[in-house]
């Protein structure tokens, strides 16, 4: 391969020293070919194509050019373009191939050369060519067997018309066939589910039976045996709708005097039935009653639990849930009655020692009832005497076990209706400075707007009140003393109420400790150019 350039020689130049090396050139490139065709010649010595060559070529009758070519070596291997072959010498001759390096194509981002699209799939099938045979007749001197010779004799032809009507009569047949096995399915699904209803029908009405004589026995059961608000109810209602069947009765049946005497009658018995309903009333209320005292302290009492990661329950028992189990214990004590007398001494003792680790009001009442019952015991008073003065103690007791500071257990229990205690009985349900009563028109604002809202920095205005209450700067100076004074106590008040919750205590002893210190800020004169 070869690449030049051409340039014309000029009249200083010697045109046959370039001459003389093509001639050159050229005899040692036939030389190199000689050998390299000739078998029988021994190679005399090797050549190498120089990179640069000078070609002389004439460009008019009387006028040559020189080119010079640049030899370029091939990168790859010089494809087989066909060619012919000398038969004395054996020397083969190419064709010529352009001498231009192949164009190389854009990389399309597509394998093109792969083996599926070089790849030829063969596929071979068998197929039955003509086969000619001959039939061998008999003849004179010939005998052919004809033991294994059929006699076939044409059957009748059926038209294409004969052909569809007996396709068609054999789908009818089909369709008549399937249709009569797809309605014997339905047939036999809908009696299925008539079977199924009908048996439900019958459970249901069972079951509306049994529920009727469940419901119409649980009536009777309240009525005889009455024990919430609505059975009372149920034998008011019961007790009116007799009432009124016998006024009827009577204003039918019955005139003048009998009439009277009959309606006097009618009046005295509905007032027994309605004080013997009375009586069961007061009964079921005092047994609601200790059954709802006694959930109370059982679920005060009941330990901690919670469900561990291996599904089992875990139970723990604290302080708290410790103390409150033996007040319950103590309760229940007090609460027994027909027990011998040393052993009421006994638990009266316990409950003494219980109460008189807290001293207060209801505590040293409570001392006094105990020491009152042990000292009419002693002196043998019946028990029949002593039935209100142990109720009494009871009571108190009870008072004693839902105060949080004496139970704590109880703080999360009780609902205590702080909210409603400071509108109703603090703050009187009306505005603290028109007296208004209107509760859709209070609110509860801020008493010193520098602080935090709490029960005991508050005060209950209407909204317009509340409104130019936050906007004052100086409280002494926009309110009278004597105000002033009485929205103080009130706030003592309430302080003094919510100490006695266990949660609240620890806040109003925080509020407290910041108010003392802000005092003391203020109080305390500042040096000179500090600043606050």
């Amino acid at each position: 391969m070869a690449s030049g350039t051409g340039t014309m020689i000029g009249d200083n130049e010697n045109p046959g020293r370039t001459r003389a090396n093509l001639d050159e050139t050229i005899q040692s490139e036939k030389l190199h070919l000689d050998q390299e065709h000739s078998p029988g010649k021994a190679v005399q010595q090797d050549y190498c194509m120089p990179d640069v060559v000078t070609v002389r070529i004439q460009t008019d009758s009387d006028s040559f050019q020189d080119v010079v070519v640049k030899i370029e070596r091939p990168t790859y291997q010089k494809p087989f373009l066909g060619g012919f072959k000398n038969r004395r010498t054996g020397v083969e001759f190419h064709n010529a191939g352009s001498q231009t390096i192949p164009k190389k194509l854009p990389d399309k981002g597509i394998l093109v050369f792969h083996r599926e699209t070089q790849t030829v799939f063969e596929k071979n099938k068998q197929q039955q060519t003509t086969n000619t045979t001959s039939t061998q007749m008999t003849k004179t001197g010939l005998y052919v067997s004809n033991k294994t010779d059929k006699l076939i004799t044409p059957g009748k032809y059926i038209t294409a018309e004969e052909y569809h009507k007996r396709r068609l009569e054999a789908v009818i047949v089909i369709q008549r066939d399937f249709r009569r096995w797809h309605a014997t399915n339905i047939v036999q699904k809908l009696g299925e589910e008539k079977r199924l209803r009908l048996e439900w029908e019958a459970q249901e009405e069972l079951r509306r039976k049994k529920e009727k004589e469940e419901k119409l026995r649980r009536e009777h059961k309240r009525r005889l045996n009455p024990k919430t608000k609505g059975d009372f109810e149920l034998l008011y209602h019961a007790l009116e709708l007799w009432r009124q069947e016998e006024t009827e009765q009577i204003n039918r049946t019955l005139t003048g005097a009998e009439r009277k005497a009959a309606l006097c009658g009618l009046l005295e018995q509905e007032a027994q039935l309605i004080a013997s309903i009375g009586r069961h009333k007061l009964n079921a209320d005092e047994e609601n009653r200790q059954k709802a005292i006694l959930h109370f302290l059982n679920k005060c009492a009941q330990p901690k639990r919670w469900k561990a990661y291996d599904g089992k329950i875990t139970e723990m028992d604290t302080q708290f849930t410790l103390r409150a189990r033996e007040l319950l214990e103590i309760y229940c004590s007090i609460s027994m009655s027909d027990i011998p007398q040393d052993e009421r001494i006994d638990v009266l003792l316990t409950l003494k020692r219980t109460v008189k680790e807290h001293e207060c009001k209801l505590t040293q009442e409570i001392m006094e009832l105990i020491d009152r019952e042990i000292d009419l015991m002693s002196r043998e008073v019946k028990e029949c005497n002593l039935e209100g003065l142990r109720r009494r103690i009871c009571t108190l007791f009870l008072q004693f076990i839902k105060i949080p500071k004496f139970n704590p257990e109880v703080a999360k229990i009780l609902k205590h209706q702080d909210l409603q205690y400071l509108i109703e009985k603090i703050w009187g349900c009306q505005s603290a400075l028109s007296a208004c009563s209107d509760l859709y028109d209070l609110v509860m604002v801020r008493w010193d707007k520098q602080h935090e809202w709490s029960p005991w920095n508050t005060i209950l205005l209407t909204e317009h009140e509340a409104d130019a209450h936050l906007k004052l700067c100086d409280l002494q100076k926009a309110y009278e003393a004597a105000f002033i004074h009485r929205i103080k106590h009130k706030h003592i008040w309430a302080k003094n109420y919510f100490a006695q919750i266990q949660a609240m205590a620890s806040f109003l002893q925080r509020s407290e400790n910041q108010t003392n210190a802000n005092e003391f800020l203020i109080a305390t004169p500042f040096p000179t150019g500090a600043k606050t």
